[in-house]
């Protein structure tokens, strides 16, 4: 057996795309029912999960890894992230989406977080 938290919470809405989104990065709400790819420093709502047809499948909470910048690395425990404009997240200098970081890896520079 090895620790997974795959599926813990995951609830995923469909939202229309603005631009394009690639898939396992942060979105933002940025009209009506529709989202697109987060600039550095934005408060993101989701992870995008499959994109398709101009519709993207947002996860909007549960366990998800992605890559993180900046000179300060997350630690594990309740953090603040915000997206860092190139696929990834942030320890931003204020505000920020509080999720709870449960494995960070300094040398694939990832972090597993609950949201």
């Amino acid at each position: 057996m090895s620790i997974s938290y795959k599926g813990f919470n995951d609830k995923l809405l469909t939202f229309k795309i603005s631009g394009t989104v690639a898939e396992n990065t942060p979105v933002k709400l940025s009209a009506n029912d529709t989202v697109s790819t987060c600039s550095d420093g934005d408060e993101f709502i989701g992870v995008a999960v499959q994109a398709r047809n101009g519709l993207v499948a947002v996860q909007m909470s549960g366990a998800v890894t992605l890559p993180y910048s900046g000179s300060t690395a997350p630690s594990a425990g309740y953090v603040s992230l915000a997206a860092d404009g190139e696929g990834g997240v942030k320890i931003p200098a204020s505000g920020g989406k509080k999720a709870l970081a449960v494995n960070v890896d300094t040398t694939a520079q990832t972090v597993t977080f609950i949201y």
